[in-house]
């Protein structure tokens, strides 16, 4: 196998170089050549090529897989980096819309809140405009139209329906209706009938005083009479 080589030439060189200083030296009078120049040529001759003619191919094809390779190398490394700058913008994105559905979500329930809070106070309004049980005269007796007649007076109008449910189950409007077993008394059926006191001492004979107590109880029991028959229809007692 030939092989491209200049350590030939070199030597060759450095010989010739050499021989024309020893010429040069006898002409100048110096009888004594020396090979210190041959020597130092040869010495620093270097090896330029020295890769079989068959196998540059193979070198040239592997530096070009090299440069492929160094290639892909690169254009992975800025496709991951893409991909992390578009999960991260996607990301901040997702975070964004889940902040503005939350800030939505705590803007509905403030408004539900506002809208819960001035309900009541109407409610309260209501209550307040309606008669008070001592602004009825007090008579022997009463029927029950007129003892519905006091309750639309004492209760608001959108929870009339709902405390009449109730007082048309416990009592069929009978203020001086009493359980014989429980000892549930008047109207709504306190138990025991002496609750009431806390209304007023005619509790036993006074509609109106009844009406008060069982208002009162509805609204701080079950936030309305309409709330306590809610619960008496699932429950049969309130």
């Amino acid at each position: 196998m030939s092989r491209i080589s200049v350590r030939g030439f070199a030597v060759a060189s450095a010989t010739a170089v050499t021989t024309v200083g020893a010429v040069v030296g006898v002409a100048s009078g110096n009888t004594q050549p020396s090979n210190d120049n041959f020597e130092a040529a040869a010495a620093n001759t270097t090896l330029l090529a020295d890769i079989p003619v068959g196998e540059q191919a193979q070198v040239q094809v592997s530096s070009l897989t090299q440069q492929a390779e160094a290639q892909a190398a690169a254009a992975d490394s800025a496709a991951q980096k893409s991909a992390e700058e578009a999960a991260r913008i996607q990301a901040a994105k997702d975070a964004e819309a889940k902040k503005a559905a939350a800030d939505a979500e705590a803007e509905k329930a403030a408004k539900a809140e506002e809208e819960r809070k001035e309900r009541e106070a109407a409610e309260r309004a209501s209550r307040d405009e309606v008669r008070s049980a001592s602004s009825f005269a007090t008579q022997s007796s009463y029927s029950v139209a007129e003892v519905q007649a006091m309750a639309r007076q004492m209760v608001p109008g959108d929870q009339f329906q709902c405390f009449s449910n109730i007082v048309d189950h416990e009592s069929t409007w009978n203020y001086r209706a009493q359980n014989p077993s429980s000892g549930a008394y008047g109207l709504v059926q306190a138990l025991p009938g002496s609750k009431m006191a806390s209304a007023g001492a005619d509790w036993q004979t006074n509609p109106a005083t009844q009406i008060k107590w069982g208002l009162n109880y509805m609204n701080e029991r079950y936030g309305s009479p309409c709330g306590a028959w809610s619960f008496w229809q699932a429950n049969h007692w309130y």
